[in-house]
Formats: C-alpha cells, structure tokens, sequence
C-alpha cells in the first residue's frame, strides 16, 4: 500500500536526521547567543522587537486574522464562563476577567447567590483600577486569608504575570489595604497565617536565604510590629533544595504546623512542630504526606515494603493519625493502581474523602468513608467518560459547617461544554449549577480514542477530535499536541477557541497521553524521566506515524504543538523527525538542556531531565537537546514559531529567543513572538491571550492550507 511505502521513507529518512552520537559540551564562550539570556538587556529587547515585528506582519497576513483573534476573545470574556470559585467561610470567592475587567474584579457571593443565573457579586477589589492609580500592570497571584472570619488576608500581586509577587495585607471587610500592615516586596514568597499577628513566611531575606532554584530556603516567624529583619528563623532547606515551606492547619482539636524540605521536585522531608521542637516524619521520601482530621494519609509515587507488605507506586494509604505519630502506623489502602487506572485527586470532606480516579484517561469518582471502626469505599455515579474535577466545599474553621458534606463536581469533554455540579457524600445525585453555551455547533463532530505502538513495544493512547464531515482520506489539517512530563495528565477539554479557529476549518486535534506524564500514574511518568526521556519522544512520533498510517493526515498537513516540556518534546522531535511533520508551535519551551538548570527555576527540574554538568548524564542529555542539535543549513526543517514572555520567570524566555537565532544563523526559518507580559501562561488578560491564540492559528493555517 502507498502509506506503507511513505512510511519506509520516512523511517530511512530518520536516519540521516538523528545525532547518534552525543555533542560535546560547548563553553559558555562558544554560544554567541548568550546574550538573549539577559531578560530586560536593552540590546536583546532590541532583537526580540524585531523578531515580533517581523512575525506580526507575516502572521497578520493571514485574512481571518483579525476575526479569528476577535472570536477567540469573545469566547474568552463570554460571560457564561462557570466563576472559579475557593469556599472561605459564609462566601465563594473567585477572580473574574473580561472585557471591561481585563485584569479582573476578586469578588465574593454565597453559594445561595452562586446558584442562581445571575448571580449578585460584592467586589472586593478592582485590579485594572488598582493598576491605573498605582501605575503597574498587576497581574493576580492568589489571596491566602485568615479563618474562620476570612477578614485579613494576604494579597499576591505580580507585575505582568511573573511568579515573582509582592504581598500585601489585605482587610476584605473594609475592601482596603491594611495601613502597616504585612507586606513583602517582589520575590518569590511563602506566607501563611499562624495567627493574627504571626506569619511563617519564605522570601528573598537578602544573600544565602534562597535556594539554587531561586526558591525561598528560610522559614522565618515574623509577628506584627516587627520589621522583617528581626524576624526569628525558625526553619532551613539546603541551597540545593527545589524549597523550604511550611503548612499551618488550624482545624480545632487538630492544630498542626509542618515544615518541609524538598530536595527535589518529587521527594521531601516533612517534621511536625511539637511543643516547639521538630519532630521528624516517617516517610518514602518521594511520598507526599498530609493529615485530615485524626487520620494521616500517604500517597506513594514507588513501591514501598513495610511491615511486611509491599504496596504500589500510585497507593494512596491511611493511618491513625496518633498511631504514626507513635511510631506504630496500621497502613489501610484506600486506592490501589492498576495498568489503566491511577489515582488523580482527592478531595477532602468531613466525614469521607471522594477520590478523582482515571479510568484509561476519564474520569471517575471514589468515596471512602471512615466510620471510627475502617473505612467504606462506594463508586459514586458522575458522568462518563470525560474530566472530572472535584472540590471540597468543607470549611473545617467553621462550626458545625452545613456545608461539611457537600463538594463541586466540573465535568467537560471535547465536544460537551463545561457544567459545574453540586454533590453531597454518600449520595449520587448531583445539582446542576452552572453550564456553558455552547461556542460551535459539534453536530457532526465525533471523537475516537486510539493507541499507537511505540519503539519498544508500549502501547500509547490517543485522541481523535473529528470534526464535521472529515473522513481518513488523508487529506486533514490536523495538529498533534503533547506534554510528557512530570506526571502531568492531558484530559478531555472543551474550546470555544479551537472550535471556531480549528475545527470550524475543517482541523482534525489529535491529544496524545505519551509516557512521562500522569495518565496512568507515578509509572507512566517515571518511564520517561532523566535517561528514560526519548522515549516519550519516541511515543509522540509514533503517534504520529499512527496518524500517517491511519490515513488521517500526511506529514503536509501534520503540525505539533507544546509548552513548556511541551515545548521540549516538539523542538526535540522536529529535529529528530522533521520530514514527519510540517509546522511547529514551540510555546514558552525548555530547549537548550545545556544551561537550563541555570537559568531561573530550572535548576529545581533535574530530577525531571537530569544535571548536565555531570559528563555521564550530559551524554543523554545532549543526544536530544535541541538547542544542541540544530543542523546545517541544507537540512529541511518543518517551520516553527516560538512563543514566549518576557516576564516568564519560571522557563526562562531565552530558550525561545537562543534557539529561533540558531535556527536563523544556520539558514533556517523561525518566527518568534515574545509577549512582554505574561509570565509562564505567556500571557496577562484575555486580550493578550486571544492575541497569541490567532498568531498561532494563523501560523498554523499558513502552513498546512495548499
């Protein structure tokens, strides 16, 4: 058959584009594009106003540019999105954007209030105008407020996005900031409430209280009327530590405060404050340990043999609470994995605990109840299959709390707009209290979940979003998206945006659940980590091969996209695979594996990819680092757009940048846009959002219509 010919080619074609053998290491004095690493250097901007004014006019060439970037924000600001919402005491609470709050309104209802269609607000703070009468364009990061009143509350406000914020005290009954009161000025701070005059607090306390990832080292309590140098330590990390935090939980009759150091992204080590001494906490160091109630509970990433039982990677087990803390724990599983299934989330009632499980990638729901003798588990009914999410909506602060017993269940799919549902413990009906309209007609559409084999045998699932009247004629649009990584899982999502942008056009969207993320547990992450990473590479090609078999799509109309890993699984794979793909979207990604643990937060990631200042584990690591990789002129490369922002301090905004001016310098072609704002979601409100979303789809519809 043709396809079987066309693939034979392709898998000869491989040959001649892989780097079988490892590159060495240049120097720093070799990159003569190490000056895009300095974020706001005056002679970088200068080439990244360029590169985005260059990129603007040929992707705003595109003649359904500008209606599609105006339907992608119509979606965005539509105000039948479902409010997220966090339960504090009497009100829900929740951080609207739209067109006219482009930076957002934090308000607050009741959920008596939430129910109804249109729902009464009471605006807490307005931080467009905040921005206007403060001259910064802040961007929310959170609030963490004290209970059961929910009065004070410590504000993050970060300048266009970055993960670095100020915090401000916060008085939500007068809607004021508090004169003298708590505030830190921008890094990357911890604080949380120890009482009304005391925080526990992580920040930048001046040299050494930072960690080699830029994350806070020191704890410090600090009480009110202090200034924050006579603040008392009260906890240390390493400086090679990811960070240091700390966890206060005042549930009455359970006060606890933990302080934990991570050494890595997946392991730490918890102790328990103990009439003022540490008391260290047994654990698997790759556990992530927690207490509800008199109950202590375990989520294991890898096997674990003890008391003379070996329980699975992916459990989730419990104790008594004050049997562990004496050193005699009776471990009971609540959630055992199995090759399809994984555990995703929980939530955390009064009196049970309802589990978020995957089931070959939908969602369903668990209900364990402990009853003081064991516990109780029942499946609990929830629509299937497609994403479940679930919310506690318990307030332990609160005294004989009506809504102990009562949580949020969210359900989507790829063609099912969002419903936000009302459920209780121990029952399976659940209230509908808020759906979206839907943003394009899915009359026709069909979605299909495949698997393809992979290099070593693995079997790697996928999905299929068809739109209407599309057949396997091998003539389809059709963008492959991916991520890969720690333990994240891709889920059924519903898109107004890719609905009117993608699938309206005839664009097939193919979703691939490639090992290193968390479809199916701490496994599936785990068989791509560090020296393992190829093979989630390895699985995105096959699927994409699948898709060419399959008669889905031809390497002319294949596009992939990704962010962040994401954005090193796609730069990695057009490298090694370019005749397999057309066109690249390369957001916001990791890709010179060189000096990433150098730059910014990514030195707390080599538990992910590895140290590449270690020769042995440079020697994988630079097999498949794009940045390392590129090839020479000569070599046809699909066509790439790199996205990124300037105020991403997460992954730093010059791999993007490097990397386009390799490409360039060694005579191929790369589009880079560079958003000023943003930070690591590569944007700030829904206006710059919709913007980036059509510079993409007009890169995309470029490339793959004849």
């Amino acid at each position: 058959m043709r396809w079987r010919a066309s693939l034979a080619r392709f898998l000869a074609l491989s040959l001649t584009t892989m780097n079988l053998h490892a590159p060495a290491a240049p120097s720093p004095d070799e990159d003569p594009w190490l000056w895009l690493e300095e974020v706001q250097g005056e002679r970088a901007l200068d080439w990244v106003r360029e590169r985005n004014a260059l990129s603007r006019a040929r992707l705003e060439a595109w003649p359904a540019f500008a209606d599609t970037r105006r339907q992608i924000l119509a979606v965005l600001d539509a105000r039948d999105r479902i409010p997220g919402v966090t339960r504090r005491g009497a009100y829900l609470y929740n951080l609207w954007q739209d067109a006219d709050h482009p930076r957002g309104l934090w308000r607050r209802t009741t959920l008596q209030e939430f129910r109804k269609l249109q729902p009464e607000w009471q605006t807490l703070l307005d931080l467009d105008a905040l921005g206007r009468a403060e001259d910064k364009n802040w961007v929310w990061g959170g609030a963490v407020c004290l209970g059961p009143d929910y009065r004070h509350c410590l504000l993050s406000l970060s300048r266009g996005g970055a993960d670095a914020h100020v915090l401000r005290e916060f008085d939500s009954q007068t809607r004021q900031f508090v004169d003298g009161g708590f505030e830190l000025p921008e890094a990357k701070s911890e604080a949380v409430w120890a009482d009304r005059d005391t925080l526990y607090v992580g920040s930048d306390f001046g040299p050494g209280s930072l960690t080699d990832s830029g994350y806070p080292r020191v704890i410090k309590r600090w009480r009110r009327g202090q200034t924050l140098a006579e603040a008392e330590t009260v906890f240390e990390a390493r400086a090679t530590d990811v960070a240091a935090s700390v966890t206060v939980d005042r549930t009455p009759g359970f006060e606890r405060t933990l302080f934990t150091r991570v050494p890595d992204f997946f392991s730490s080590e918890s102790a328990l404050l103990v009439d003022g001494q540490l008391q260290p906490l047994p654990k698997p160091a790759d556990a992530q340990l927690s207490f509800w109630y008199d109950q202590v509970l375990l989520q294991l990433r890898s096997d674990w043999s003890v008391q003379g039982r070996t329980w699975p990677g992916g459990a989730l087990l419990a104790s008594d609470a004050a049997a562990y803390l004496a050193g005699r724990p009776s471990w009971h599983a609540l959630f055992e994995p199995s090759p399809t299934r994984s555990l995703a989330g929980h939530a955390e009632l009064r009196s049970a605990l309802v589990l978020q499980v995957l089931d070959n990638v939908a969602g369903r729901l668990q209900e364990q109840r402990f009853d003081g003798r064991g516990w109780q588990a029942r499946d609990v009914q929830a629509p299937f299959p497609g994403n479940l999410a679930v919310q506690s909506l318990h307030d332990p602060l609160v005294a004989d709390d009506p809504l102990a017993e009562q949580y949020l269940l969210s359900y989507t799919d790829f063609l099912t707009p969002d419903s936000l549902l009302l459920g209780r413990s121990g029952s399976d009906t659940h209230e509908q209290l808020k759906s979206r309209t839907a943003h394009f007609d899915a009359t026709g559409m069909r979605v299909e979940q495949r698997s393809a084999v992979s290099k070593d045998g693995t079997r790697v699932p996928y999905f299929v979003v068809w739109p209407k009247g599309a057949t396997a004629d091998g003539r389809n649009p059709t963008l492959l998206y991916g991520y890969g990584g720690f333990e994240v899982p891709l889920l059924p999502q519903y898109s107004g945006s890719y609905g009117h942008a993608w699938h309206a056009r005839g664009g097939v969207l193919v979703v691939a659940n490639i090992r290193g993320g968390g479809e199916f547990g701490p496994a599936w992450h785990q068989a791509a980590l560090q020296d393992r990473r190829q093979k989630a590479f390895d699985d995105f090609v096959a699927v994409a091969e699948d898709l060419v078999a399959a008669n889905i799509t031809t390497p002319r109309r294949l596009a992939i996209k990704g962010g962040s890993n994401g954005g090193l699984l796609v730069g990695a794979v057009m490298l090694q695979r370019p005749e397999l793909f057309r066109a690249v979207v390369c957001q916001v990604p990791l890709l010179d594996m060189r000096r990433y643990h150098r730059m910014l937060a990514g030195a707390s990631w080599m538990s992910e990819y590895g140290d590449p200042d270690d020769p042995a584990q440079w020697d994988w690591i630079a097999r498949y680092s794009p940045y390392q990789n590129v090839p020479p002129a000569g070599t046809r490369l699909p066509a790439v757009l790199f996205t990124t922002s300037t105020r991403d301090d997460r992954v730093h905004p010059g791999h993007a940048r490097k990397m386009a001016a390799r490409l360039l310098q060694h005579g191929h072609e790369a589009l880079l846009y560079e958003n000023i704002e943003g930070g690591h979601g590569g944007a700030a409100d829904n206006a710059q959002r919709a913007d980036m979303m059509a510079l993409e789809f007009a890169f995309l519809w470029q490339q793959l219509q004849d």
